[in-house]
């Protein structure tokens, strides 16, 4: 890490955070200032003290927080290094922890109805010509696990991910698998007429995408959706109409 000495600076505690956070923030800046590429390692605890004028335990506090915001990893007997994607957790709104995840993948494709249709739209106007075979060889991929009887949910939600990647928007990019978090939820209740229709509605997405047709993806992709937000629903009200039947 070249002129750390000159990105760190000395702290002083304040009545809006603690010592420890100010810290933290410090050495987060430090990360994204200086370009810490994921996997490599931070000073040691001595010479971040030393350098930013606080004790080792106020250094253990902000790497504790860093570690708990997904910015640092302590890898023991060998260091503190940065994460492979800083900032970023696998589930971010704590979608694990909600109990009924029937209702949670409705209320997630009311969502995905509105937003992935657009983002289809803009991936078909943005998408680079060498992106294009990568995202017909997913679409197959798809296809083959379901023509396989495999669990297709993984790479179905895959393909939905490079979709959004095509649109070569950040912010798109990383909220992406957060709203399509329902696709691996519910594929095992696919009747086979709906594993059908999703191998056709994706070949639709997939081709319209290729030839740069945003209108045709756009509604490739709600009719996509509006299948599976149906299939989901009908899921819903058999799982209701089986509570009622088991409490009756």
């Amino acid at each position: 890490m070249a002129q750390e000495h000159s990105v760190f600076s000395n702290i002083q505690d304040n009545r809006t955070s603690s010592l420890a956070e100010q810290v933290a923030d410090q050495i987060n800046q430090v990360i994204i200032d200086q370009n810490i590429n994921a996997g490599e390692k931070l000073p040691n605890e001595f010479e971040l003290a030393a350098r930013l004028n606080v004790g080792r335990g106020t250094i253990r506090e902000a790497v504790k927080l860093l570690v708990a915001r997904n910015c640092l990893e302590i890898r023991r007997g060998k260091g503190t290094f940065v994460v492979e994607k800083p900032g970023q957790i696998e589930d971010p709104l704590g979608f694990a922890y909600v109990k009924d995840k029937i209702t949670l993948a409705v209320d997630l494709m009311e969502l995905r109805l509105q937003l992935e249709p657009w983002v289809a739209q803009l991936a078909a106007q943005r998408i680079e010509e060498n992106e294009k075979d990568t995202l017909r060889q997913l679409c197959e991929q798809v296809e083959h696990k379901i023509r396989s009887g495999e669990d297709h949910g993984p790479a179905d939600k895959e393909f939905h991910a490079y979709v959004a990647r095509c649109t070569h928007n950040s912010v798109i990019t990383e909220i992406m698998p957060v709203i399509t978090y329902s696709i691996e939820m519910f594929t095992k209740f696919k009747a086979p007429r709906l594993l059908e229709d999703t191998i056709r509605t994706h070949w639709q997405i997939t081709e319209a995408i290729c030839a740069n047709d945003p209108q045709k993806a756009y509604d490739s992709m709600y009719e996509h959706v509006s299948e599976n937000r149906e299939s989901i629903e009908i899921v819903r009200r058999m799982s209701m109409e089986q509570n009622r039947n088991r409490d009756n």
